[in-house]
Parts: structure tokens; sequence; C-alpha cells
């Protein structure tokens, strides 16, 4: 028996994919729905590649077809496995991260408004909680010093965000 690797199987569907998505769309009648099922046909079918080569099978379409079928009637058998509409609204922050990756970005682009000193002292008492001792002692600076690059960054941060506005 002969065994596929990943680039022939790759060349494989990629020949009957067209006719299997209009006939998944078809089925669905929904080009997301159809577009999911092409995805988990595509995926169970290069987990056998090795053992059963998609080239092999008389027609290769057909073998997807019955396979992308067979996905199919499972969801259909088990509505757990499918997505369901609600009525409620998402749970705060549900976009993944996106939110905390823009406020991350926004507040480096402030930092980098700074001068090393005074981004040092804003990150290491306010972002990292230490204070104004530690950070002396982390940077090797007074107390005071500290807290005066500390005041100065966080008045350059209030102007810039007063700008922007």
């Amino acid at each position: 028996m002969s065994t596929m690797n990943q680039a022939e199987f790759d060349a494989a569907f990629t020949e009957v994919m067209p006719r299997l998505r209009r006939r998944l769309l078809a089925m669905t009648g929904n080009p997301y729905d159809a577009d999911d099922l092409l995805q988990d046909t595509y995926l169970r079918l290069s987990r056998r590649a090795r053992t059963r080569p998609l080239t092999l099978q008389q027609p290769p379409y057909a073998y997807a077809s019955a396979t992308a079928l067979n996905l199919l009637r499972d969801s259909w058998r088990q509505p757990s496995r499918r997505e369901t509409a609600t009525g409620r609204m998402p749970e705060p922050c549900w976009d993944g991260g996106v939110e905390h990756c823009e406020t991350r970005f926004a507040a480096l682009e402030l930092l980098a408004l700074l001068s090393p000193k005074e981004a040092a002292a804003v990150i290491l008492v306010d972002l990292e909680g230490l204070t104004h001792d530690a950070a002396g002692e982390h940077l090797g600076a007074h107390r005071g010093t500290v807290q005066r690059n500390r005041m100065r960054g966080l008045a350059k941060m209030r102007a810039a965000l007063a700008e922007a506005r």
C-alpha cells in the first residue's frame, strides 16, 4: 500500500475542493456552515492520508463527499457539536483579548514619549506595583528621584492623552 505525503494530499484535496464546496453549500444552505464542514472534511481526510491515500480512492471526489456527508450527519445527530444562537449578549471582553492588546499598545505608545528614567519609574511603580523605595533600589536611585521622574512621566502622558482628545 502506498502512502501519501502532505503536499500530495493537499494537491489532491485542492482538486476536489471547489466541487465539494458547491455540494456542501447546497446541502447546508449556508456558506459559513459549508466552509466549516469543508475544513472538518479536510482535517478528517488528512489524518487518514497515510493509511488511505485520497488519490487511491476511486473517484476521490466521491470519497471526500461521503466523508463530508458523514460529518454533516454527525452534527445533526449530536446537536451539542453545533453552535447555538442565544438572545444573550456576550460576556464582557469576549473579543479574545483584543481590548487588552489595544490598551497595552496605547500604554506602550505613551511610554515611548518618556525619557528612559521616566519610563522606568512609571513602569516599576504604576505597572509593576513597586513602592518608590523598592523602585529606587532597583534603579540605583534615591526614592525622591524615582518619585520626581514618575511625576514628570505621568504629566507627559496626561498631556499626550489630552492632546489626542
